[in-house]
């Protein structure tokens, strides 16, 4: 691949980029240590050189998303990217809200990079400083330790699924996109594309997948996941769209 990399990529790296790079919807399936983080931001950067984008949300958990701003953008993206970089911060003061403004003008002379963490998603203020940003930029949008939108009751869930819609080039990183269950894909997969697993609802992706049975409890009778089947035709499915490395 000819690209000028800030840190030198692996093997199983540059097969990701190559994978991935101008693809509009991708999942990076890497364990720890095989650097996840950085494949993202190679791609980040070839797509902004290309003009593909000039602009990326970032959403990760609360322990998490200081990292990308302390280490891994530093550390990987290429040097000759100018950007503006803004950690969200849930305390509005006067110099927070500057920062946030700058991020919601038309700019083409930087790479704009807002980090959230994903709890603030579940927020008012949240959602809406997300949907100012998605609305204004040429976007790529990233959930990184994605099983933390793997709960499709969840506000914050929902709240991200209504916000891809703006962004034209979406990514999901995680270790291990199945915690408990295989059902726990269905909205990683949503948020890259509705259509990617071709179910109209979790409730049809789970009827495909799951074995149900009726169980009892107080007098109530509900619907209870027994087993699991088909999940060779879904591991298919996943190779048309993800990476998948272990450590």
């Amino acid at each position: 691949m000819n690209y000028k990399f800030k840190t030198k990529p692996y093997a199983h790296q540059l097969k990701a980029l190559e994978m991935s790079w101008n693809k509009e919807v991708f999942a990076y399936f890497m364990e720890m240590g095989t650097g996840k983080s950085k494949v993202l931001l190679d791609n980040i950067a070839m797509l902004y050189d290309k003009g593909k984008i000039d602009s990326v949300l970032i959403v990760a958990p609360k322990g998490v998303y200081k990292n990308w701003y302390d280490s891994e953008i530093p550390i990987h993206l290429a040097d000759h990217i100018d950007r503006n970089i803004v950690l969200w911060k849930a305390l509005i003061t006067k110099e927070q809200k500057r920062k946030c403004d700058s991020l919601f003008k038309v700019d083409f002379t930087k790479l704009h990079i807002f980090i959230m963490n994903v709890e603030a998603l579940s927020t008012k203020k949240g959602f809406e400083a997300a949907r100012q940003f998605l609305n204004v930029k040429r976007t790529l949008f990233a959930v990184d330790e994605s099983t933390t939108i793997k709960n499709p009751q969840a506000k914050r869930t929902r709240n991200i699924l209504q916000l891809s819609k703006l962004s034209k080039y979406r990514r999901i990183l995680t270790g291990s996109p199945v915690t408990k269950s295989p059902l726990d894909l269905y909205t990683q997969c949503h948020f890259l594309d509705p259509y990617l697993l071709d179910f109209s609802s979790y409730y049809a992706f789970r009827n495909r997948y799951a074995e149900m049975k009726t169980a009892h409890f107080g007098g109530r009778s509900i619907q209870i996941v027994a087993g699991y089947k088909n999940l060779p035709e879904l591991a298919e499915t996943l190779k048309s769209f993800s990476y998948r490395i272990l450590k």
